[in-house]
């Protein structure tokens, strides 16, 4: 596993422990509508550090390990910071856009990044096979990508817990723009890939106001 990788997971697992241990430090950092609109937004950077429990943190840095090292030795550290931050902000713009009439909205957690790592690790290499237990057999990384974007789809319908599930949408946005942008020539060597993705991403861009539940 790359450094940079590792100082991530490091940096996500202290700060969230801080954040279990203490509500006000949680508060204080969270992802909040209104707290941002106000001029708080350094809430966009640290929301993405703060995760509601050791389940969800588990999953965010379990889906960073599998698909992270793949961008960080296809594109170098420095990109790899580029893509994971850009995806993080970029998830924080999307969820803002999407809750700015609901002042007291509240998330965190990292995924934003992540899921922008994930769709660009899948553009580089969109067959590569992943054991995902307790499923004992490989499946491609592609379907684990869809999977990942479904369960944010019901998370933004159903409003689970406190988890950024509007901020898969707007990383996964952020990866993908920002790997097209790296290496061009993922459009011709994954054509039929990129597109699938692309109509998924304009999709639920189009789409994504019906997926908030009413207030």
């Amino acid at each position: 596993m790359s450094q940079i990788i590792i100082i991530l997971i490091v940096a996500n697992v202290l700060v969230s422990l801080k954040g279990f241990n203490d509500a006000v430090f949680f508060d204080r950092y969270k992802f909040q509508v209104q707290k941002i609109l106000d001029g708080e937004k350094i809430r966009m950077l640290t929301s993405g550090f703060l995760h509601v429990d050791w389940l969800h943190l588990g999953f965010n840095m379990y889906a960073l390990y599998l698909f992270g090292k793949v961008v960080d030795s296809s594109f170098g550290t420095l990109n790899f910071i580029l893509i994971y931050f850009a995806s993080l902000i970029a998830g924080s713009m999307y969820s803002l856009h999407q809750y700015k009439r609901v002042p007291y909205y509240s998330a965190v957690g990292a995924s934003g990044a992540v899921s922008g790592v994930i769709f660009s690790s899948i553009m580089l290499y969109p067959g590569m096979e992943l054991i995902m237990l307790p499923i004992p057999v490989p499946i491609p990384g592609y379907v684990f990508g869809v999977g990942y974007l479904l369960y944010s789809i019901y998370g933004m319908k159903n409003q689970v817990g406190n988890i950024g599930h509007s901020a898969h949408l707007g990383g996964a946005i952020g990866g993908y723009l920002i790997t097209l942008l790296l290496r061009p020539s993922v459009i011709t060597n994954h054509t039929v890939m990129i597109v699938i993705m692309a109509l998924i991403i304009v999709g639920l861009f189009f789409f994504g106001d019906k997926l908030k539940m009413n207030k």
